[in-house]
């Protein structure tokens, strides 16, 4: 099984002032492709721009059991529902609840 806490992709560094002129274009490749950005001030290392999912996976990665939970949702299909398919389940979840109860 592979390390996770290793990151084999290279992160791209960057002038500020390129930063300043270039800034949504930046943002969107974070976003987009997960890509990191090293930003240099005076030819010194000063910040780093990463996107947020990223940053929630660097600072707080899921526990194992998630995660497997997560693969076999996807496997099933069912990290594809919609807010409506849900919004449905859920309907028929009380529906079912509510004839049980009442007589």
């Amino acid at each position: 099984m592979p390390d996770r806490s290793v990151d084999t992709r290279m992160d791209r560094r960057i002038d500020a002032h390129i930063v300043r002129i270039q800034f949504g274009q930046i943002m969107d490749l974070a976003i987009r492709n997960n890509e990191r950005f090293i930003v240099d001030r005076r030819g010194e290392a000063a910040v780093v721009i990463i996107s947020v999912r990223d940053f929630i996976r660097m600072a707080a990665p899921p526990p194992d059991w998630l995660q497997k939970a997560w693969s076999g949702a996807k496997r099933r299909g069912l990290d594809a529902l919609t807010r409506a398919d849900i919004d449905a389940e859920i309907a028929t979840h009380r529906h079912g609840k509510k004839s049980a109860v009442t007589p």
